[in-house]
């Protein structure tokens, strides 16, 4: 019925923001997904790899995770600087194409700062509309750019638009990454209004939740500071993607998707 409704539309920009608001309903359609609940049950306690990623118990503190895709951008090192200021790590699932060649400097500062670099592929093309080849093609870029500038390849990656499948996940597997899907969108790609991209990220919030925010838009960096500061004040921690699976470690080809309360 999704699919249908879409067609009718496709051409249009309707059709573009439609798709996009059925990203978290269509994405891993198919595929199993693995919340951070179970991710961390699974592991038990004697999970070396997972517990040194460990900062914190998310099974007794109430995390979160922020996420920003598609970037770097021109303003990213602001929002290096709101989060270091405000002691608060990130997951940034970078775009290859333009944003890791462009700014490379950039996204060796996200790795010095502590914050975990993942992979949003090379040029942001749909994985599910692809075939193997292709689909490593877009993967494999960009680890081998982010490795180049950090010496370290990701191991975690999120599809565009977060749709995955059976061939997304063989070929994520083979290269070593985790699909990291999310919870909670404020579809700041359609509003430059920072105090509506905050109001959607609030009402959201859940623990043990994943925020998707984009670092390319406008209206995104400037809302970042209150939402940190709001959800501090509701009691949340704030944890990277890793942190928030530990002590259980994300596994290759595996999609994760955390359930809203």
């Amino acid at each position: 019925m999704f699919r249908s409704r879409l067609g009718r539309r496709r051409g249009t920009a309707t059709a573009l923001i439609a798709a996009a608001s059925l990203m978290l309903t269509l994405g891993g359609c198919g595929v199993d997904t693995v919340t951070p609940q179970d991710a961390r049950g699974e592991a038990g306690t004697d999970d070396k790899a997972g517990t040194a990623a460990r900062r914190v118990d998310c099974a007794k503190v109430k995390c979160i995770a922020l996420t920003f895709d598609a970037g770097p951008g021109k303003d990213t090192p602001r929002l290096l600087d709101i989060l270091k200021e405000k002691k608060v790590p990130a997951t940034f699932f970078l775009l290859g194409s333009k944003h890791v060649d462009r700014y490379p400097k950039v996204v060796k500062r996200i790795a010095d700062e502590g914050h975990e670099v993942a992979n949003h592929t090379w040029t942001h093309r749909i994985l599910t509309d692809l075939d193997e080849s292709e689909v490593r093609d877009e993967l494999s870029r960009t680890q081998g750019a982010v490795e180049k500038i950090t010496g370290r390849r990701p191991t975690l990656m999120r599809p565009p638009q977060g749709r995955t499948d059976g061939a997304v996940s063989d070929v994520s597997r083979e290269l070593g990454l985790a699909q990291i899907l999310w919870s909670i969108t404020a579809k700041d790609y359609s509003t430059t209004d920072s105090a509506l991209i905050r109001q959607r990220v609030l009402e959201q919030a859940h623990g043990d939740g994943i925020i998707l925010l984009h670092d390319i838009y406008d209206g995104t960096v400037p809302a970042v500071p209150s939402i940190i500061d709001e959800l501090k004040r509701r009691g949340f921690t704030f944890v990277t993607v890793p942190e928030l699976l530990a002590p259980g470690k994300a596994e290759p080809g595996a999609v994760y998707r955390p359930e809203k309360d």
